[in-house]
């Protein structure tokens, strides 16, 4: 029996790149490597009859090169407030074990350094997006300020963490993280931001 499942909400990712992250359009990273954080606000959500609305879940990352030749090292942070059952669903769903866009871009992980259950918390409050978790990673980023006060989107990238989706150009005020050999702190950096539809190819 097929598992059926859907994930939708916001998602953002804050990297070390500088400038327009060349990330994106299958180039490489500005500081030859790249440093991120990517964090995903499920709004509504399920996996078969179990639901997954409100949930988060994070990851940090470290990219020794171009981001399409893969090898990524990962530390995936799932929200403490999702039961087992929720936890399990989300490591399936995001893993890409069932499939998916998630199953492509697992496809690009070396690695996955460590798998940690944390207090989450991810604020949105208009051109502003904050994540917290626990007391070993946050970010801040606000979106770039366009023409008459208006966003700066891009479209169609090759390398979409959530293909369809126009993202929304940001910068980060601060992003830190610490733990499994993943160790930053910066700010004034690239940040995105974007809705996300995952669901059961």
């Amino acid at each position: 029996m097929t598992t059926q499942w859907r994930v939708a909400g916001t998602y953002f990712e804050a990297c070390t790149c500088k400038g327009a992250c060349p990330c994106l359009f299958g180039g490489d990273p500005t500081e030859g490597s790249c440093d991120a954080l990517f964090a995903w606000h499920i709004a509504q959500g399920h996996m078969d009859e179990l639901a997954l609305d409100g949930l988060n879940l994070a990851m940090a990352l470290h990219v020794p090169g171009n981001m399409t030749a893969g090898d990524w090292r990962v530390v995936v942070y799932v929200d403490a407030d999702a039961s087992q059952p929720q936890h399990d669903a989300l490591m399936q769903i995001f893993g890409g074990s069932v499939g998916g866009h998630p199953a492509t871009l697992a496809g690009f992980v070396g690695e996955i350094l460590g798998v940690e259950s944390l207090p989450m918390r991810y604020l949105i409050e208009g051109r502003h997006h904050r994540l917290d978790v626990g007391d070993v990673a946050s970010a801040s980023l606000t979106a770039i300020e366009g023409q008459n006060g208006g966003e700066v989107t891009l479209s169609g990238h090759p390398v979409a963490v959530a293909p369809g989706n126009s993202g929304t150009l940001a910068c980060s005020e601060h992003v830190s993280h610490q733990g499994h050999g993943l160790d930053w702190q910066f700010g004034g950096r690239t940040a995105f931001y974007s809705a996300f539809q995952y669901e059961a190819a």
